[in-house]
This record gives structure tokens, sequence and C-alpha cells, in this order.
């Protein structure tokens, strides 16, 4: 996988009630790379280069 994009101590800072389980990093990292995706292909079905916040 490449590099995370998600920050793993900002994350862990993030949860204030419980562990965060090593595995959780990953699928985290999947998801943001998913939406990410998402909003890209939503902006340029669009008509646009540019990713904005309601592409979420």
């Amino acid at each position: 996988m490449a590099d995370m994009i998600i920050s793993k101590s900002k994350t862990k800072a993030s949860v204030t009630d419980c562990n965060v389980s090593g595995e959780f990093y990953a699928a985290l990292d999947a998801k943001v790379r998913d939406l990410i995706k998402a909003a890209e292909k939503r902006a340029l079905d669009n008509g646009r280069k540019t990713v904005r916040p309601y592409d979420l």
C-alpha cells in the first residue's frame, strides 16, 4: 500500500474514549481514499477540475 493519507497520531488523538487498533488505521485510510476517488469522479462528471466540499 502507498503511504497513508491519514495521520496515525492525529487519528489516535481524535478518539477520546476508546483505544485504536492497529488495523483501524488501514481501514480508515482506505475509506478516505474511496471518498477522495468518488469526489474526484463527481467533480469530473460535472465538468469541473476542482474538487469541492459538496463533492463528498
